[in-house]
């Protein structure tokens, strides 16, 4: 590392705020998982990662930069099982699949802003250029659906600072992190099915924000089957709305 790159890392730090990887890790199966932050100090900022740990809750959301064919079956399995679910999207997808987001509407999912062009944000050096990368998906979110867009939030590879979230706060937004995930967004690596539930089954929890992608083929083959067993297990598929009303 060279000492000018250093000094970069340190200036950047000192005035925006330490950056950091939204991680959990999970000490005991079933139970809620150990963040990096913890939900009280999250809150202070509209931020959340976890529902109340005490209700049988689920919420699920997914992540999605482009289109490679897998969200018209994964919602065809939402509509059947009737589970709101809310995905977060990069701008140019929307731009590219107005008729999904035309359903994803139309069948009472949330559209959520994962910015326009999925940089790491703890390097916007202002609000201003911070608040382009979400205004810029709201315009177009307003131009296919004729709505507002409402004001969920997820950092791109989960980087977030707390100017970021101040921020975010500021223009409104709900940061939405989550405490359950699994390596799922390698095209070219997908889990297999047991795999896959080794680590959502095992690991769900009273209050889950579950991440998955929907660009994973894995998912879109067992997100029926998924649901299924969370409801054999007691579990209740709730919207985000729900949490934070």
């Amino acid at each position: 590392m060279s000492f000018a790159f250093l000094i970069t890392i340190l200036f950047t730090n000192n005035i925006f705020g330490e950056t950091k990887d939204w991680g959990i890790s999970f000490p005991n199966p079933g139970e809620a998982p150990t963040p990096d932050e913890t939900a009280e100090y999250l809150r202070q900022f509209d931020s959340y990662y976890i529902g109340n740990t005490s209700d049988k809750s689920i919420y699920l959301t997914f992540d999605s930069g482009y289109e490679n064919g897998y969200t018209e079956s994964i919602l065809d399995v939402l509509k059947k099982n009737q589970v709101p679910a809310t995905f977060f999207l990069v701008g140019t997808y929307l731009k590219k699949n107005p008729d999904i987001i035309s359903r994803m509407i139309n069948e009472g999912h949330i559209v959520g802003n994962h910015t326009m062009s999925h940089p790491d944000m703890t390097i916007c050096s202002s609000e201003d250029s911070f608040s382009k990368e979400l205004f810029k998906v709201e315009e177009i979110y307003k131009s296919i659906t004729g709505q507002e867009m409402k004001k969920y939030y997820r950092p791109p590879y989960g980087k977030y600072n707390e100017t970021n979230l101040k921020m975010a706060q500021n223009l409104g937004y709900k940061t939405i992190f989550w405490s359950l995930a699994y390596k799922d967004y390698d095209d070219k690596n997908q889990p297999s099915k047991e795999m896959a539930f080794s680590k959502l089954v095992s690991r769900i929890h009273n209050g889950s924000i579950i991440l998955l992608h929907n660009t994973s083929k894995t998912n879109s083959l067992i997100l029926d089957e998924l649901i299924k067993k969370y409801r054999d297990m007691g579990f209740e598929f709730k919207s985000l709305d729900d949490l934070l009303n």
